[in-house]
């Protein structure tokens, strides 16, 4: 294909998203740390740049970083290398608020800024399997649509710029509220003595169960290994940016105010770096037992 695409960000997800791109299209990678951008263009055969303002020179420009302020800071160089009729999908966690003044700042400076935050983890990374919420112009949705489809199963457009970011901070928080309250609750089947794994079995064959029963606690943390993939400070932060997102609907949500705290001491306590899995520690300590199998 003649579109020309940049990918800045090879962290635990953009680094397989970005080799999927390499492989449909001529795509540049950057890197904070370099290494990373010549592994990644050893193992993919993309072409590592040394500035973003030189990644900026293409059709199309991803990012996927930790925050909207990463995001953001990148924006001047981005503007200077920036190809007429850029196209900039943002793949971060984001902050719908401040992605829509972003885009606003940008239209101004002729890049097109849309949001595009993914979900399916790591795994759904690796291959190319990851959903995309789109939020932006339907028409630009199409146009960059190709590009997408090079690591996600499914693309969907929620709405207007913000409306992407918006929709993820949502669905992280409910992965916290299932990952908290699984864990509480199998921690006090532990302490009871209870065969863990076997109430697992029953569980996900039952109403109770969710992607987080059936699948982050017996490969994470009934294994003990809790994989650094989606670290705990990132998901507190996404819990805020979902708190965020009811302050501005004037919607009431209780409960997600409450998990939002739980899961910020979680990360204070843990660790922020920790997998997102090991909150589950924080509940192990407060019962007293372990959540492992017998």
């Amino acid at each position: 294909m003649n579109v020309t695409v940049s990918f800045l960000g090879l962290g635990a997800m953009g680094y397989p998203m970005a080799g999927h791109l390499a492989r449909k299209f001529d795509t540049l990678v950057w890197n904070r740390t370099r290494e990373k951008a010549i592994a990644h263009e050893a193992e993919f055969g993309s072409r590592a740049v040394n500035s973003v303002a030189e990644a900026a020179d293409v059709d199309i420009l991803f990012t996927c970083l930790p925050t909207t302020a990463d995001v953001a800071s990148l924006a001047p160089e981005i503007v200077s290398g920036a190809r007429e009729g850029l196209v900039w999908v943002d793949c971060t966690s984001g902050d719908p608020g401040k992605s829509r003044e972003l885009a606003e700042w940008l239209s101004r400076r002729g890049v097109e800024l849309v949001d595009a935050p993914v979900s399916g983890g790591t795994v759904g990374a690796q291959k190319g399997a990851l959903t995309v919420m789109y939020g932006g112009a339907e028409a630009t949705m199409e146009e960059v649509r190709p590009a997408l489809e090079a690591f996600a199963a499914k693309v969907v457009r929620v709405g207007d710029v913000g409306a992407g970011h918006a929709v993820k901070a949502i669905n992280n928080a409910l992965l916290a509220v299932n990952l908290w309250s699984a864990s509480e609750g199998l921690a006090a089947l532990a302490a009871l003595g209870v065969d863990v794994g076997a109430a697992l079995d029953v569980i996900n064959a039952s109403s109770g169960r969710s992607n987080v029963t059936e699948n982050l606690i017996p490969q994470r943390v009934l294994t003990r290994e809790f994989p650094a993939t989606f670290k705990l400070g990132l998901l507190a932060k996404d819990a805020g940016l979902a708190l965020d997102v009811a302050r501005e609907a004037k919607a009431p949500t209780p409960l997600l105010a409450m998990l939002e705290s739980l899961v910020r001491a979680a990360a204070r306590d843990i660790g922020p770096d920790e997998d997102h899995t090991a909150l589950a520690k924080l509940l192990e300590r407060w019962a007293g037992a372990q959540i492992k199998s017998s």
